[in-house]
C-alpha cells in the first residue's frame, strides 16, 4: 500500500533539531488559549453538553450562550487575576452580537486569532473561492472593530481543505494552529511561500475533554498540571510550547472554574522558569530566529 502524503513539511524527529532559547533564557513557552464562539438558532453546527452528536435544540443553544454571557466574564476575571496575557480565537460575528466582548479584549490589549465566522459552519466543505471568501470576511470584520488586522488563525473545527495554507498566507497572516503535529513551532510550505505552524493542543483542551470524554473539571486539571510539569521537565533539553485550550462555555462554568484556578496556581508558581505568552509573540519570536533554526526555514 502506498501512503497518500501531503508536501507541507518535511519529517524532521524532535531531537535532530536546533535547539535555541525563548526570551529570557526560557525553555518553555506557556499559551492559554481562549476560544470565543458564536452559533445560529437551532440550525448548522454545536457541541452539545450532554449528548455527542444532538440535534440543535434551544437547551444547548442556550447552554452556549452560557459562555459568552457569563463564563467568558469570570474568564476574564480570572486572567487578570493571575496577570496572564491571553489570545482569544474570535469568530468575527460575535462582534456583531457581543460586541462588548471585542471592547474587553481591546481594553485589556490581548491578542486576537482569526477564528471564521461562526462555528455554526465548517470551512472545508467549501471551494477555493468561498474559502477565500470566508477568510476575507473574518479579517475584515476583526480588522475594522480591533484597529489591527490578526496575524494568526484557527480555523473552526481546525477544519482545513487543500488550500487553506495558500489562502491563509495570500491573506497576509503568519501563523496558524489547525495542526496539532508538534510541540514546537515549524514552517509549512504554501505556494507562493511559507506560513508557520504554532503549537495548539487537541488533548489539552476543555471541549474534546470534558464535552466528548465527559472527562471531570478535576481530570482536567490533572491534565493540565502533569501537561506543564513533564513538558517543563523536557525543556531542559530542548525549546517547547504549552497551550492550555480553554472554551468560556465549558470551563466557564464555576464549578471547572474552580478547577481552572487550581492548575494556573501550580503553573503560575514557574513564572521565574516559563515564558508566559501567546501564539503571536511566540510567531514573531520564531520569526525573529537565524534561518536553520525553526524547522521547514
Amino acid at each position: 500500500m502506498k501512503l497518500a502524503v501531503h508536501d507541507r513539511y518535511d519529517y524532521i524527529p524532535l531531537d535532530d533539531r536546533p535547539v535555541y532559547d525563548w526570551p529570557g533564557g526560557k525553555r518553555l513557552a506557556v499559551c492559554f488559549c481562549n476560544n470565543i464562539e458564536v452559533f445560529s438558532f437551532l440550525e448548522g453546527l454545536g457541541t452539545d453538553s450532554t449528548v455527542i452528536g444532538a440535534p440543535q435544540t434551544t437547551r444547548n443553544f442556550a447552554w452556549r450562550d452560557y459562555g459568552n454571557r457569563v463564563g467568558q466574564w469570570y474568564m476574564f476575571d480570572l486572567f487578570e487575576e493571575f496577570g496572564v496575557p491571553a489570545s482569544h480565537n474570535l469568530n468575527s460575528l460575535l462582534m456583531e452580537h457581543c460586541p462588548q466582548i471585542g471592547e474587553k479584549i481591546k481594553a485589556r490589549g490581548d491578542e486576537v486569532v482569526g477564528h471564521g465566522r461562526t462555528n455554526a459552519e465548517r470551512q472545508d466543505v467549501l471551494d477555493e473561492a468561498g474559502e477565500a471568501a470566508l477568510i476575507k470576511e473574518t479579517t475584515d470584520t476583526l480588522t475594522e472593530f480591533f484597529g489591527t488586522s490578526p496575524k494568526g488563525w484557527l480555523g473552526p473545527y481546525l477544519a482545513q481543505t487543500p488550500v487553506t495554507l495558500d489562502l491563509l498566507d495570500e491573506a497576509g497572516y503568519d501563523y496558524v494552529m489547525d495542526w496539532p503535529a508538534d510541540d514546537q513551532p515549524f514552517w509549512m510550505r504554501t505556494r507562493k511561500g511559507r506560513i508557520l505552524s504554532v503549537p495548539y493542543s487537541i488533548e489539552l483542551n476543555d471541549s474534546p475533554a470534558m464535552v466528548f470524554r465527559q472527562h471531570s473539571g478535576e481530570e482536567f486539571e490533572r491534565m493540565m498540571i502533569d501537561q506543564f510539569d513533564e513538558m517543563l521537565l523536557q525543556s531542559r533539553k530542548r525549546p517547547l510550547v504549552y497551550t492550555a485550550v480553554l472554551h468560556p462555555f465549558v470551563v466557564g462554568q464555576p464549578f471547572r472554574l474552580r478547577a481552572l484556578r487550581r492548575a494556573m496556581e501550580h503553573i503560575l508558581k514557574h513564572r521565574d522558569d516559563i515564558w508566559v505568552t501567546t501564539p503571536g509573540e511566540i510567531a514573531k519570536h520564531c520569526a525573529g530566529l537565524p534561518e536553520g533554526t525553526i524547522p521547514g526555514s
